[in-house]
């Protein structure tokens, strides 16, 4: 039995906490959010984020230290804004026996990835924590209930990977080790930039025009294509794009009802403005964010990124949904 804490109780957080519990796992779930601790404490269930799918047998709290008093492996189940803020309030109370778990993909400020930026905040306090990232497609509430969903662990020590896998890999939650975080990570935030291109024609469709299966197809394969050219100038590692990190994590986030990226273009493709689009969004959806970052990384590198740059024309306002996509289609 292992003595895991969640730091981040939104779906992901919540549906990994449930399968862990059901495995006989010690788990204590940590959150800022008034409303989720008390729906836990007082039902068993995070209403807002995982309806319909029980978490008794959490130890839920709002205090930090609380959660991490006596477990093992520190899961950071947090949105990429906010992680090293909550890592920085973590490294006083970290013990050289934490094992720290990333579910957080993407660049970090600096233009470092988010995993580079916790290896350096451990560094500069002398701590030397193994850290792993977690990354494949995984949509929340399926694996809550109970959906074969297999994902990647990886860190650059291998050893620590096949360790984790090993002890949180379920019957139906099925780990793989890896040795390229750094791929898993970019990867995990780039197949958000497709879903949300790919939600554009759920949008279009809604209001009758242009949308459909073939240009939505059409859309997958021109931003899959822009990753296997882009990503790997990044650092990530070829084959990556191939399993499921890649592909894998790529197609059920671009494609799934529950993908909360496609849902974020969906918006969009309706005719909401960004603006709009967000207001309207209960859970964080990453691929505005890593839109931007991608654009300005591969600026920096003088790479073309004319899929990435379709879409943040759009996000900016210049450009129409309808506009975007054949823009994208032009590049398949």
């Amino acid at each position: 039995m292992a003595h895991i804490a969640v730091l981040g109780l939104g779906n992901w957080g919540s549906a990994i906490a449930k399968l862990w519990i059901a495995e006989g796992h010690s788990v204590k779930g940590w959150t800022i959010e008034q409303e989720v601790y008390e729906s836990i404490t007082m039902e068993g269930m995070n209403h807002k984020y995982l309806p319909e799918h029980s978490l008794e047998g959490i130890d839920v709290t709002m205090h930090l230290e609380e959660a991490l008093d006596g477990t093992e492996i520190i899961v950071l189940a947090l949105p990429s804004s906010v992680i090293l803020g909550v890592v920085e309030d973590l490294l006083p109370h970290l013990r050289p026996g934490h094992v720290l778990l990333d579910l957080a993909k993407g660049l970090a400020p600096g233009k470092r990835l988010i995993s580079e930026a916790i290896h350096e905040m451990l560094s500069e306090k002398d701590m030397h924590n193994p850290l792993a990232v977690l990354t494949g497609p995984t949509i929340a509430p399926e694996a809550a209930g109970g959906v074969m969903t297999t994902a990647l662990v990886a860190s650059e020590d291998e050893s620590v990977a096949i360790r984790l896998a090993g002890t949180l890999t379920t019957p139906t939650f099925i780990l793989h080790a890896a040795s390229d975080p750094a791929g898993a990570e970019l990867w995990g935030a780039f197949k958000n930039v497709v879903a949300l291109a790919c939600g554009l024609v759920d949008g279009l469709k809604q209001t009758g025009t242009l949308g459909g299966d073939n240009l939505k197809a059409a859309i997958f394969s021109a931003g899959f294509r822009e990753g296997c050219i882009l990503l790997p100038q990044l650092g990530a590692r070829a084959e990556v794009a191939f399993g499921p990190a890649g592909l894998g994590d790529l197609y059920v986030t671009a494609t799934s009802p529950h993908g909360r990226n496609r849902r974020m273009g969906e918006k969009l493709g309706s005719g909401l403005t960004l603006e709009q689009a967000l207001e309207e969004m209960v859970m964080v959806a990453e691929g505005v964010r890593a839109a931007r970052m991608f654009r300005d990384r591969a600026k920096d590198l003088g790479l073309e990124v004319p899929f990435v740059k379709a879409l943040n024309t759009l996000l900016d306002g210049f450009i129409e949904s309808e506009e975007c996509c054949r823009r994208m289609v032009a590049l398949s």
